[in-house]
């Protein structure tokens, strides 16, 4: 319905119900200092210690204290988003080795990206018409890293096999569920998963606090809207602005950060 058929009365009452709103969230604004300490926490559980820094001083917050070991799980990102999974896991077996020995189902994930890694690694250089020899160097990294387990659990045996069809469509034949293995949201996964892990070894919060405030306000939202609170139709998160300026949300100083 258009603005132009909405009778006076109607359009009104809407003004009055949006104008109660806003005062109410208005009222219960938090305060510059909760919010730093916010955007503070997401930089150093999320590993961006040079924004961490930089915002420390702009904002009088104390800054990270251990700025060794956030570096650390900087460099596993990094090397997980540039497809250098055998190095990330080295790094992650020199910070903590229990952590892949106890979380198999992490291990399962970064082995499964390796193997990804090498399969696309052949794609590419043999610009997506490879031999069948070609993949050898894949099939024996999956025999002799991935195999073993899969007999383990079904989900390991329905994710090796998944990515094993990798090597058998051709990339124009490819379903959606075998092309989303190459997609590079993957490795964003994966490092995140990673992160989690390390952070949860050192007795830190796994993850930085303003997720679970998006996922406690999404569910309050749908919980509202099922008891019929008179609320507005859209309630944007408030972000629209701070992603345009800052590349997604993601710090551009230089710091590096996926079944």
């Amino acid at each position: 319905m258009s603005s132009s058929t909405i009778s006076p009365s109607t359009f009104s009452a809407t003004m009055r119900g949006q104008q109660l709103w806003d005062r109410k969230v208005e009222e219960m604004k938090p305060s510059k200092s909760d919010i730093n300490w916010v955007i503070m926490d997401y930089l150093v559980s999320e590993g961006y210690p040079a924004a961490a820094e930089k915002f420390a001083q702009e904002t009088n917050l104390p800054g990270p204290v251990d700025h060794e070991s956030i570096r650390e799980r900087v460099r596993v990102r990094t090397a997980i988003h540039s497809g250098n999974v055998k190095e990330a896991i080295q790094m992650v077996n020199e910070i903590d080795p229990e952590i892949l020995d106890t979380n198999h189902l992490l291990h399962f994930h970064l082995l499964q990206l390796q193997l990804i890694e090498i399969i696309r690694d052949i794609l590419t250089r043999s610009n997506g018409n490879p031999a069948s020899t070609d993949f050898l160097p894949a099939i024996e990294f999956a025999t002799n890293q991935l195999s073993p387990r899969a007999p383990t659990d079904p989900v390991y045996q329905q994710a090796l096999e998944r990515t094993m069809a990798l090597m058998i469509f051709p990339s124009d034949k490819m379903a959606p569920e075998f092309k989303e293995l190459l997609d590079v949201k993957l490795r964003e996964n994966i490092a995140s998963e990673v992160n989690k892990a390390i952070l949860e070894s050192r007795g830190e919060r796994s993850e930085a606090k303003i997720r679970q405030l998006v996922r406690a306000r999404a569910w309050a939202e749908t919980e509202a809207r099922s008891a019929k609170v008179d609320m507005p139709p859209c309630l944007p998160i408030g972000l629209e602005a701070e992603e345009g300026a800052h590349n997604g949300g993601v710090p551009s100083d230089g710091d590096a950060m996926v079944s």
